[in-house]
């Protein structure tokens, strides 16, 4: 049964009165709808296939080369640094006592090499293809074959806990402002980038250090996910190892308030 408002017979006029129909205003806004979204397809592809990894690989490949031009810098700074602590050492007008006050300060800030006896801790992806290796676990998810952020974190944080006098991760480092930070499967670390395995080395006593890793309930997590599903896990004693200073900027950022 039609709408009475829509029926041939309204009142007694004999004639059909022509109404404005709503359903044809929505197919119409559809219809415009979808030309604006293929224009702007069209207009963002500009020709291109949107659909590859064209401009993620660009993206890559960008952080690739700012890593690498920081690590330059880095040792550009460290060189410079050494020639003005040198020519500064020349003639200060520094006591002794005030020499030995800011080497002392120095070396608690990271910014001074270290020698000692050290331990190293490497982390690594599990294989792409890997399965559960112990009975009533499930099949692994690709999020359970890759090393993430709080584990590298459990590892530093647990060194710092063990007496660790300095730390070093990968080629940098660390000290009491630096954050360790993962992108993807990707660690950024004060302006760098790095892909695993990633290796700690941290100088102190080796033993306690390494009680403290057994200690740590997030490393005794990590270890299930050794142990079921192949990550990377390997602790060496060192010997007598250098660490190097840290060499890059010491100034702190803050936010602050807009007048």
């Amino acid at each position: 049964m039609s709408n009475s408002a829509d029926s041939p017979r309204t009142g007694s006029s004999p004639a059909r009165t022509r109404r404005f129909r709503p359903v044809r205003v929505l197919t119409a806004a559809v219809f415009a709808l979808a030309g604006l979204i293929f224009f702007t397809s069209f207009d963002t592809a500009k020709g291109t296939n949107i659909r590859t990894d064209t401009s993620l690989l660009k993206l890559s490949d960008l952080i690739h080369e700012r890593s690498r031009e920081n690590g330059e810098r880095e040792e550009s700074n460290a060189a410079l640094r050494e020639d003005i602590e040198s020519f500064a050492e020349r003639d200060d007008g520094s006591t002794k006592a005030e020499d030995d006050k800011l080497a002392g300060l120095e070396e608690k800030a990271g910014t001074q090499k270290l020698k000692g006896e050290a331990i190293s801790v490497t982390l690594n992806d599990a294989p792409p293809d890997a399965t559960a290796k112990l009975p009533g676990y499930p099949e692994p998810q690709p999020d359970y074959l890759v090393i993430h952020q709080q584990d590298l974190q459990a590892v530093v944080n647990a060194l710092w806990q063990g007496g660790a006098e300095g730390i070093k991760v990968m080629d940098q480092r660390l000290i009491s402002t630096s954050a360790v930070r993962c992108v993807g499967n990707t660690l950024i670390l004060q302006g760098r980038v790095y892909s695993p395995p990633y290796r700690i080395q941290a100088v102190g006593d080796p033993e306690r250090l390494k009680k403290a890793l057994a200690a740590s309930p997030a490393i005794q997590n990590y270890m299930v996910y050794v142990n079921v599903y192949g990550l990377g896990w390997k602790v060496e004693d060192e010997g007598t190892v250098t660490l190097p200073g840290y060499t890059g900027t010491a100034d702190l950022q803050y936010a602050q308030p807009v007048d």
